[in-house]
């Protein structure tokens, strides 16, 4: 389990891959993607609503600590050949999270996945990054900024890494 501290979360809304502001420009930036994991119910629905179906969706049905409008919570629970629950308390990543992701894409190979944590799935993204094969994009919202595009290399890993051990190196993780 990583509890994020507080002095990281400002990093934390660095971009790591690329910024995208406008829906024009994420769908064309999807357009060469083969395998797409969406981190977020705005991101997620997004991408549905457009057409678009991820292989994986990580969402809690909360947008900016409010429930989501039922619409669109329908939308996302009709995606998905597999519904995975899983707890995860605001600011940390449980070690049941991290155990679904991966269980999440070695699954997603043959049918998508629908990801619902009870709690917040705001660090979801980093273990998605962290996890995912090579290759992989991995999308969610920077609020306020857009929608970054990471597509997964060594070098995005290693950042998520480097992280994750600076919360292990000030106590706040345990994983």
């Amino acid at each position: 389990m990583y509890k994020i501290p507080e002095y990281l979360k400002s990093e934390l809304r660095k971009v790591i891959g690329k910024l995208v502001k406008s829906e024009r420009e994420l769908f064309n930036g999807l357009k060469s993607r083969e395998f797409i994991v969406s981190v977020g119910d705005m991101v997620t629905y997004t991408l549905l609503n457009n057409g678009y179906k991820p292989n994986m969706a990580i969402v809690d049905f909360r947008h900016r600590r409010e429930d989501i409008p039922p619409n669109m919570k329908r939308k996302i629970e009709l995606f998905g050949e597999e519904v995975i629950n899983v707890e995860n308390p605001p600011s940390v990543i449980s070690d049941e999270l991290i155990k679904c992701i991966e269980y999440a894409y070695r699954i997603s190979k043959n049918r998508n996945v629908l990801v619902i944590v009870r709690g917040e799935e705001d660090l979801a993204s980093l273990i998605a990054i962290l996890l995912a094969p090579r290759g992989a994009t991995v999308i969610y919202g920077l609020p306020d900024k857009g929608v970054v595009l990471v597509d997964v290399t060594d070098k995005e890993k290693e950042i998520v890494r480097k992280t994750l051990e600076r919360c292990r190196e000030h106590g706040a993780g345990d994983n």
